[in-house]
């Protein structure tokens, strides 16, 4: 496709979208929704635009602060609908998950904290700019990861009887399962209307007894994710090893329609197994989903979520990134970032609406934050307009977190002056950088239907196909795939 039927088609979507939302976008940027928000019902167009973090004026607030998050479930979704031909709803893009879904070139630490990075580079609009905010864990040895106890809680129901759900599901299982070690132990919770123990704590050596629970898997009734989720946590903690990593995984379409359906009523009924260090991996999966109420559990249950709808994401999640999603390098980890009101005018963080938390909650070590694996990356993305003139010290990035097993706290900090920005984005800032830009714009262009400034959706299939090429990576190539299939559909 050439660069003008491009932009032409990429027109018609914003314009058909906008048709279909009965009315056309703003320029404005409201105020950001609370995370703690009741229900699990998918949000409306207004009410995301409502959600969206506003352009914020240094003079009056010049601290951003959020708790991190390394989901990725939202890109998962996205790339799924898109590749059988139609658009995700906007209240299903979350912009930090699309960009927390690439690989990063951040040096890792030397030890079991975080690498703050920090870089930028200047748009063609006078006075404005992209800075980027990365935050690295040391990969794990997997010789040194420590025992895992994990609990399946496993949806059995019957809208996961549709294909590329629970067949894939017990696929997924047994990969996990061939893969863990002598000191692992697996049980398994299966609910639909009721919830059963199909297999308590077992260890990792029996794997024919492992292998033949999740063959018995086979599709029921309703959808009660609430009392699935806390008969898992009993077991889970039942079978607590404080040595271990005690994590819950739910493998299921979220769409629950027995017992309470809010993702708060839910975490109510398991907070007190819950508050023995037992955190949450929401594994998505099916054509229907219920994204909203897997994100929330995820963001509010200490865990993260993430989507399958292939045997290869089924490998990737529980093969390649094994030790990634089943140990722990810090609990209630959060960013914040202070901008220098004599140099930067007004800043805007792109994404992270619902884990955005009051400054004053950064070094209180009550306030939930999020929970991060070894060898996770999280990247965050700021719209910055500079004063006229702006030289030194644009802003200082700090992580803060609590060791997995003392809970005791650490910090580390990074800067950014204004020489650090490159002057073009696109021909002198680091490739991984620049697909981070075109993830970003094209989330915020399936949200909102509004470009990031200086970052024109007719741009970016161009930029994405390019960068495929100087990276060599697959990911960014499936990437410059999906921007071109959302100009297609127009």
């Amino acid at each position: 496709m050439n660069p003008r039927t491009l932009a032409i088609a990429l027109a018609v979507i914003a314009l058909l979208l906008t048709a279909a939302c009965g009315g056309s976008s703003t320029s404005s940027r409201p105020a950001a929704e609370p995370r703690n928000n009741p229900g699990n019902a998918v949000p409306s167009l207004a009410q995301d635009q409502e959600a969206a973090a506003g352009e914020r004026d240094t003079t009056a607030d010049q601290i951003s602060t959020f708790a991190l998050d390394v989901d990725t479930a939202s890109y998962g979704y996205a790339k799924r609908v898109l590749q059988e031909g139609g658009l995700p709803e906007p209240g299903q893009i979350r912009p930090e998950e699309f960009v927390n879904s690439f690989r990063q070139d951040y040096k890792e630490p030397g030890d079991d904290g975080f690498t703050v990075h920090m870089d930028g580079a200047r748009l063609p609009e006078n006075g404005t700019a992209l800075i980027r905010v990365g935050l690295q864990t040391r990969k794990a040895d997997p010789e040194a990861r420590r025992p895992a106890n994990l609990t399946f809680v496993v949806d059995v129901s019957g809208s996961m009887g549709e294909p590329g759900r629970l067949d894939l599901v017990r696929e997924a299982l047994h990969k996990l399962v061939d893969q863990l070690g002598p000191g692992d132990q697996v049980s398994i919770v299966a609910f639909s209307t009721q919830a059963r123990l199909i297999l308590s704590m077992t260890p990792a050596t029996g794997r024919d007894q492992l292998h033949a629970a999740i063959d018995r898997l086979g599709v029921e009734n309703s959808t009660n994710l609430e009392t699935g989720l806390t008969t898992g946590y009993a077991e889970a903690a039942r079978a607590f090893r404080p040595a271990a990593t005690n994590r819950v995984i739910l493998l299921s379409d979220g769409l629950a329609n027995t017992g309470d359906t809010s993702w708060q009523g839910i975490l109510d009924r398991v907070a007190e197994s819950a508050g023995r260090q037992i955190t949450l991996l929401c594994v998505g999966v099916g054509r229907d989903y219920g994204d909203q109420l897997m994100e929330q559990l995820a963001d509010n249950g200490d865990g993260a979520a993430v989507y399958v709808s292939s045997v290869d994401d089924a490998r990737k999640v529980f093969v390649e990134q094994l030790a990634t999603n089943l140990d722990l390098r810090a609990r209630d980890a959060k960013a914040q970032v202070v901008f220098n009101p004599s140099a930067v005018e007004s800043y805007h963080l792109i994404g992270y609406e619902n884990r955005q938390i009051a400054a004053e909650d950064f070094r209180d070590d009550t306030k939930d934050g999020g929970e991060i694996g070894p060898g996770h990356s999280v990247t965050a993305l700021y719209e910055v307009r500079l004063r006229s003139g702006a030289s030194g010290q644009l802003a200082t990035a700090t992580v803060r977190w609590q060791d997995p097993d003392t809970r005791g706290p650490g910090e580390t900090s990074r800067s950014l002056e204004s020489a650090d920005l490159s002057a073009s984005l696109w021909r002198e800032s680091s490739p991984r950088f620049q697909v981070d830009v075109v993830a970003a714009a094209f989330a915020e262009y399936l949200r909102t239907r509004e470009e990031i400034t200086g970052v024109g959706a007719r741009e970016l299939a161009g930029h994405a196909t390019r960068l495929a090429a100087s990276t060599e990576d697959a990911a960014v190539t499936e990437l410059a795939g999906l921007i071109d299939k959302a100009a297609s559909l127009g």
